[in-house]
């Protein structure tokens, strides 16, 4: 089929026992797991089995979770995406994940990188802030929302879905207030902190200092990686270690990044997980005429390598 190849790399908020199944014994994950296992204390497989939901959805397990499956499904996929030419984006976390899959972090720093962002961002994280999920309304209404609740916009996922962030009583106010409004859905999300708003600029500058630390490369030839901030493409390296430790603490402009897999002429989309609600997301977007899929919408490894194979 030709054209660019996007592979999204997912967020927190959607770890389950099941996530490594499909490339459990896969031995070109071997090696991703047995990183994770080092700073989860358990092999990743077993630890989604074993340990409560709570431990799972912690901001560093999440985080060290999310990363983990991307690296090693991409370490599987490897092989069969030889020569193609594929455009990394990284939903929140995902895109440290982005960072590593298009070369410019090894597997072992991308791990290292996501447990050092959860513990920087937890160090200054109020108590019981977070995130909620609002869609249904238009923007202005959700900009009032904010205004009135001292919430911030996290995430803008489109004109009428976004997530927001800010204070645990802030929050409750906000979703109370998108209901009353008519939003079709709003609600906490599992996450416990308030990522990509304000209340986290404390984390920024000792995350630069770290990104710096573990002299980042650009971009492998055939990749293209765009920023979160905004969907720009990233060529120089100390701009992009600016931008994703800015991150942390500003607004991520996902709609951005649906528009530049749009303008870099990505006609197949894949979601690598945990989850399907970027393919979701893409699927009903701008990106509804493109051949959308996420991980887990498939049965069997077989299936999406055939998929893959039909669409690239």
């Amino acid at each position: 089929m030709g054209g660019v190849l996007a592979i999204l790399c997912s967020g927190q908020g959607s770890q389950h026992a099941g996530m490594f199944d499909m490339i459990a014994n896969c031995v070109e994950a071997l090696p991703v797991f047995n990183e994770a296992a080092k700073i989860l204390g358990k092999d990743p497989r077993v630890f989604v089995k074993e340990n409560d939901t709570d431990k799972a959805y912690s901001n560093r397990n999440g985080q060290i979770l999310c990363c983990t499956m991307a690296l090693a499904l991409s370490a599987v996929l490897e092989k069969f995406l030889t020569g193609q030419r594929v455009l990394y984006a990284g939903y929140s976390v995902g895109e440290l994940a982005a960072w590593g899959l298009a070369g410019c972090l090894t597997p072992t720093q991308v791990l290292d990188l996501a447990m050092r962002r959860a513990e920087l961002m937890d160090a200054v994280s109020p108590e019981g802030a977070g995130l909620a999920g609002v869609a249904g309304l238009p923007r202005h209404v959700i900009e009032g929302i904010c205004e009135k609740t001292e919430v911030s916009i996290s995430i803008s996922n489109s004109d009428e879905s976004v997530v927001l962030g800010g204070t645990g009583r802030a929050l409750e106010k906000a979703v109370e207030l998108a209901i009353k409004a008519g939003a079709g859905t709003a609600h906490r999300l599992k996450v416990s902190v308030p990522s990509h708003t304000p209340l986290l600029k404390g984390a920024v500058g000792p995350l630069l200092e770290y990104i710096l630390s573990l002299n980042p490369k650009p971009p492998k030839e055939e990749a293209r990686l765009v920023s979160g901030l905004d969907g720009e493409p990233i060529f120089r390296i100390d701009d992009g270690a600016k931008r994703l430790a800015k991150q942390v603490a500003a607004t991520v402009h996902w709609d951005a990044c649906m528009e530049a897999c749009l303008e870099a002429g990505s006609q197949t989309v894949l979601e690598l997980g945990p989850g399907t609600a970027l393919a979701r997301m893409a699927r009903t977007g701008i990106l509804k005429d493109a051949h959308v899929r996420a991980v887990e919408d498939f049965h069997s490894l077989s299936g999406l390598l055939s998929w893959l194979e039909q669409n690239i």
